[in-house]
């Protein structure tokens, strides 16, 4: 029977219940998925040579005859041996293979066979452990360029490209052309269907490339179009007229003076506000650098213009940090601050929903509790949301739509958009893309930088000195582990390079719970020691960090979760154990917990990693406290991931295209969607409309903006 591309993948040979689970991990449920799961890496399995002169440190395809029947043996538990003798003409090359022992029963005496991998020694006799080997006239996966695929438990690489092997062959023909003929000619760009077939089984290097050129190009050429029309019907969307005459009388109320970066930034802000379109601005800088001072002289603008507004923080202590400063900056004013948070007692909850949809309130923060069914507005004019990252689009939007006056003509609610990740302008543009984005690029005067050290195992006995030391000056620690649990794998978003092998196993990474109790009962018994990590219930965890914030505890070990926490000015400094577990970026967000009152702060790095690259990567983080620098460094070397994490917000993933490496590609496919869209606004030409549904399906959180 023919494959068809929605098939399941039940339909291929050799998948059943279980494979098909196993399958569904890594989100392929039908042939199409399949064809679109793109290699990872290729080996190269087309150099052939005979035994005797195969290169000692290189993989290659040696056909050999099989000389005996295989040896079975069972060395220990755990540890089975199958060894074989093949033959050519000039040599004799002897096989092993570890646990697997199928082989004996699949290597037949005189028949001819392909082995793939090192052969080990010189000379005529020579050895090779763990090989593919396939029958030399039926190959399949050797002799030819070999796709490598992301994988997962149940799922071995064999098993994946011998599935998609199928589907190319059955109809990889028949995946639809999406992209005008004129952008494919315009931009030379290879066919759909030999595209799918040479990124999974390239004839060469140079189908491989064109192969790639054309799906890279695609995806991004979807994502421009996507947020060029995102943009157009955002700037359609008219929104609160707010002047900017006020701004003095807001500059007035601050008892320190504002950097340039904060002042440039409060202006482009400002003059969103009173353009009579809806603002849709992203602030971004490292912590400290002030960005709250930006939200606060919108709210400021949006008070004295008649509006009400809402800042969302994505904890309550956070959310209560920023209301305790806005009600002393605003107090003297008269504007008029309240907090909503999910620990209010309901009376006091029902008190302020009231006074909000009364108008009895200018601002209010809180947290997610700002979505709630009942909090209404009596005149929304501005959202403000406080680290991106933790929002989606929807979320934004959910509270946008909670106001902006009444009836269908009614203005949208300006957004403000807080983050504190530093961000490539390239990657900004698009993480970001439906955003204008204001880069607040200097710190306040005063502020000492961190300084960031690196440190092996061997210093450990010091740096638990260090740690008394601080306490004793009256300082207080942060201790930050990769892991909850012993024996646990760190979080996807913590590990080093993709391309490394771990230096250590998991047992080896410091984890919270075990570690805080090590720390408590034989490093530092005299310490009031605690620790908080994401699996503790929000209410723990917040009982934690408030005990930290309130000097109760002078060291806590925690996971990342910290990330994004309350200032605790007098926190010294902040440890990193297992610090090649995590990227440049989360590490710079880290340090970012310390530094923030005026005693001289510091970040200890702490590995056993020897890799040169690593240490090189971490040694970033001692040269320079530039949250922009370390970002692009950060791409450079592992890519979007870091940015993206698993869900780009309602934004499409991107599966073979990486923001590092391909940006001439990115350039051009934006150039490309420019002037596709300006000739068919709304692609509604007969012949755009499947590259339309194809870009409604990938914004999946935004389809309704494109009706």
């Amino acid at each position: 029977m023919a494959l068809r591309l929605t098939d399941r993948v039940e339909a291929l040979p050799g998948v059943g219940a279980v494979r098909a689970r196993a399958l569904s991990k890594l989100g392929l449920a039908t042939v199409e998925d399949l064809l679109r799961y793109f290699p990872r890496d290729y080996e190269d399995r087309r150099r052939r040579s005979t035994i005797a002169g195969a290169p000692p440190d290189a993989p290659v395809c040696i056909a050999a005859l099989v000389a005996e029947v295989p040896r079975h043996a069972y060395i220990r538990k755990g540890l089975e041996l199958t060894k074989v003798r093949a033959v050519d003409g000039g040599g004799v090359l002897e096989v092993t293979f570890f646990n697997q022992n199928y082989v004996k029963n699949a290597l037949l005496p005189g028949e001819s066979y392909l082995f793939y991998g090192v052969a080990e020694g010189t000379g005529s006799r020579r050895r090779m452990a763990n090989p593919v080997f396939e029958r030399e006239d039926r190959p399949r996966f050797t002799g030819r360029i070999m796709p490598i695929y992301p994988l997962t438990a149940g799922v071995s690489n064999a098993l994946l490209a011998g599935l998609i092997q199928r589907c190319v062959e059955g109809c990889a023909q028949d995946m639809p052309e999406l992209l005008p003929q004129t952008v494919r000619q315009e931009h030379a760009l290879a066919a759909a269907g030999f595209s799918y077939c040479n990124i999974h089984f390239p004839e060469s290097e140079e189908a491989l490339a064109l192969a790639r050129r054309r799906l890279i190009f695609e995806e991004f050429f979807y994502l421009a179009c996507g947020l060029a029309r995102l943009r157009t019907r955002r700037d359609g969307q008219t929104g609160p007229v707010i002047s900017s005459r006020a701004l003095p009388d807001f500059f007035a109320l601050l008892p320190f003076s504002l950097t340039g970066a904060q002042d440039r930034a409060i202006r482009e802000a400002a003059a969103d506000l009173a353009s009579g379109r809806s603002m849709n601005r992203l602030v971004q800088g490292d912590v400290g650098s002030g960005k709250t001072m930006v939200a606060a002289a919108c709210c400021f603008l949006a008070w004295k213009a008649g509006w009400q507004s809402a800042l969302m923080a994505p904890t309550e202590l956070l959310a209560g940090q920023h209301f305790h400063t806005l009600q002393n900056l605003f107090s003297s004013a008269g504007l008029r601050v309240g907090l909503l948070t999910a620990s209010l007692r309901p009376s006091e909850k029902k008190a302020l929903r009231a006074a909000l949809s009364a108008g009895e309130l200018d601002l209010v923060v809180g947290t997610h509790a700002l979505l709630s069914e009942g909090v209404a507005f009596a005149r929304l004019g501005l959202v403000v949301t406080d680290e991106q990252h933790r929002f989606g689009v929807a979320q934004r939007a959910s509270l946008a739509a909670k106001g902006g006056g009444e009836g269908p003509e009614a203005p949208s609610p300006h957004v403000l958009v807080m983050s504190a990740t530093p961000i490539p302008r390239t990657l900004a543009l698009i993480l970001y893309g439906d955003l204008d984005v204001s880069v607040i690029d200097q710190l306040p005067p005063g502020r000492t930088p961190v300084e960031t050290f690196l440190v092996g195992e061997d210093k450990r006995q010091r740096l638990y000195g260090f740690v008394r030391k601080q306490v004793s000056l009256g300082r207080q620690v942060y201790i930050v582990c990769p892991a909850v649990e012993e024996s646990e794998p760190p979080p996807e978003h913590a590990m080093g390079l993709g391309r490394e092998a771990p230096a250590k196993g998991f047992a080896d990474l410091k984890a919270v719970t075990a570690y805080a109790r090590e720390l408590r009962e034989q490093v530092f018994p005299d310490l009031r020691v605690g620790f908080v990590h994401g699996r503790m219930k929000a209410r723990e965890k917040e009982a934690a960090m408030a005990a930290f914030a309130a000097g109760e505890l002078d060291v806590l070990v925690s996971t990342t979760v910290i990330e994004v926490g309350v200032d605790v000015p007098n926190a010294s400094l902040i440890i990193v154990e297992n610090a090649d577990r995590f990227g440049l970026s989360q590490l710079h967000q880290l340090r970012g917990r310390v530094g923030r009152g005026r005693h001289q702060s510091y970040c200890v790095l702490v590995t056993a990693n020897r890799n040169e690259e690593t240490r090189a990567r971490l040694k970033t983080l001692t040269r320079t406290t530039d949250g922009f620098r370390i970002a692009e460094e950060d791409l450079k070397l592992r890519g979007p991931g870091d940015f993206f994490g698993r869900r780009q917000h309602g934004l499409p993933q991107l599966h073979i295209a990486d923001l590092a490496a391909d940006t001439a590609l990115l350039h051009e496919a934006q150039e490309a969607a420019k002037a596709l869209l300006r000739s068919d606004p709304e692609l509604s030409r007969p012949e755009h409309r499947p590259l339309n549904d194809q870009i409604r399906r990938l914004f999946t959180e935004q389809a309704d903006m494109f009706n």
